[in-house]
């Protein structure tokens, strides 16, 4: 976890500044470090070059501009500085299998079909739970996206107070990382959350007692924040039976997540774990509640 920081930092960066020219020395300069080692953080933390990251998340911005406005694909591709139509239309095709003309139309008619169709949404692989799930909503975003074509969302709809929650979750098996510390990442946004927005995971044993647990409370997201790349990182010790991960939403709002990785790390990287166990006393003490503290 030590450059996590660091690497929020710089998403929140180059989100604020998509728009203009960015290069490589100057987001290396913002975060404090050498080209060359920043290159190598960046690298290892997203899998991706810093400038690789810039022109996807243009490119995503633009997909979407393709089809929720009515700008020229020329104005597009120079508001997102690629160098002209015929530069951004190659970029696209290679990312999205179609030129940008092509993408606008067969993917406005798809996606007027899915509105006119779709009773309720639902989402391959992802339920919906918590103290109120039926207050909230969860869905498929193709308008606020991170990379590629889709983004996740939670959001209320008849929440009443900041009593009310829901979750986005998903579970597995925890067979394969018996043993090992894995990480959890993803992209997540959030707008108007009056309480708060986080991810979260859980190791479970078959009875089903938390074994290792981080729901970011000491880290929660609140109000209105643009795409942040957050991580938990847990054990999953000998007789974990489940692995359960999502996103939260506490009260009002909604949260986007995007981009969700799930990794074995060594044990130089810190865990997050919240459920951690203080040292047993030797014989009760302070029975009387008049020793101070």
């Amino acid at each position: 976890m030590e450059y996590e920081s660091v690497i929020h930092q710089t998403i929140h960066y180059i989100e604020e500044h998509l728009h203009e020219p960015l290069t490589m020395d100057e987001v290396a300069q913002q975060a404090g470090f050498s080209k060359y080692h920043f290159h190598r953080i960046f690298q290892e933390a997203l899998g991706m070059s810093i400038t690789e990251y810039i022109r996807m998340r243009r490119l995503a911005n633009a997909s979407a501009a393709l089809l929720y406005t009515d700008e020229r694909i020329l104005d597009i591709a120079l508001y997102y500085h690629f160098e002209s139509q015929e530069a951004f239309t190659r970029v696209f095709k290679k990312c999205y299998h179609l030129p940008p003309g092509q993408y606008r139309k067969i993917m406005s008619n798809v996606l007027k079909q899915k509105e006119e169709s779709r009773m309720e949404q639902q989402v391959k692989g992802w339920f919906l739970s918590g103290s109120d799930p039926f207050n909230y909503e969860m869905g498929i975003d193709r308008e606020v996206v991170h990379l590629g074509k889709a983004s996740g969302y939670l959001k209320s709809k008849t929440v009443l107070d900041a009593g009310n929650f829901a979750t986005m979750m998903q579970q597995f098996k925890a067979d394969k990382y018996i043993g090992k510390r894995v990480r959890l990442s993803s992209f997540l946004k959030t707008q108007d959350v009056e309480a708060f927005a986080s991810m979260w995971m859980r190791v479970d044993n078959a009875s089903g007692d938390v074994l290792q647990f981080d729901n970011m409370s000491n880290r929660q997201i609140k109000g209105s924040t643009n795409w942040g790349r957050y991580s938990i990182v847990l054990d999953v010790p000998a007789g974990s039976a489940m692995i359960s991960f999502g996103i939260i939403l506490s009260g009002k709002g909604q949260v986007w997540a995007d981009q969700f990785t799930f990794e074995e790390v060594d044990e130089s990287v810190e865990t997050t774990n919240l459920e951690i166990q203080g040292d047993l006393m030797d014989e009760p003490t302070n029975l009387s509640f008049e020793e101070e503290i």
